[in-house]
């Protein structure tokens, strides 16, 4: 009788669906296939683009329950890049980043949900520059997702967020084309 009631819970067990859980995803190297990017306005005339060098972070992933996914990154300031010296050394000065007293920049996630079928999510959480922290949200899009070339998995988002230069106490002045900096992340990650 026990072997049978065993079997049984078996079977009822193999032959229920299977659901997706949360996976786990290590953002990969930055500059391979991941980037944190920028570009703020330039007197009203044109943009400045720039990205971030050096930054790490993580993923979860579940596309059954969006409540279950998070993303988290840390950013070395220090590592900010607008392909010129003199400008990217003011930059790190104390007028604005103040790279010395605060070396890395942070997001982690409070709550994502699903705002479509297409994909796209919008991502809640708090963001930290420039040694304060404050809530933000912006929408990302899967890119895509499946095997790569050397055995792994891995899945691909992209999205942009806006941030206000004086919400983070950089009130450098340089004018009011230039009081909003647009973020734009690109974030491929290998599943763990």
């Amino acid at each position: 009788m026990k072997k049978t009631v065993i079997a049984t819970a078996l079977l009822a067990v193999s032959a229920s669906p299977v659901f997706a859980a949360a996976e786990n995803y290590s953002i990969d190297t930055p500059g391979m296939h991941a980037s944190v990017n920028f570009k703020i306005n330039h007197l009203g005339y044109s943009w400045i683009v720039g990205r971030f060098n050096d930054f790490s972070g993580n993923f979860v992933f579940d596309e059954d329950n969006a409540a279950n996914n998070s993303v988290d990154i840390t950013v070395k300031t220090a590592s900010i890049d607008t392909n010129h010296g003199e400008r990217d050394r003011h930059i790190r000065s104390d007028d604005f980043l103040d790279v010395s007293k605060f070396p890395e920049a942070t997001f982690k996630s409070t709550s994502v949900t699903k705002d479509d079928d297409e994909g796209e999510y919008v991502v809640k959480g708090d963001l930290t520059l420039h040694g304060v922290t404050k809530p933000v949200e912006f929408e990302i899009e899967q890119v895509g997702a499946g095997d790569d070339p050397w055995g792994g998995f891995r899945r691909g988002f992209e999205g942009e967020m806006e941030v206000k230069l004086a919400d983070f106490g950089i009130d450098y002045d340089l004018g009011p084309a230039a009081a909003t900096v647009y973020l734009e992340v690109h974030l491929e990650g290998v599943r763990k």
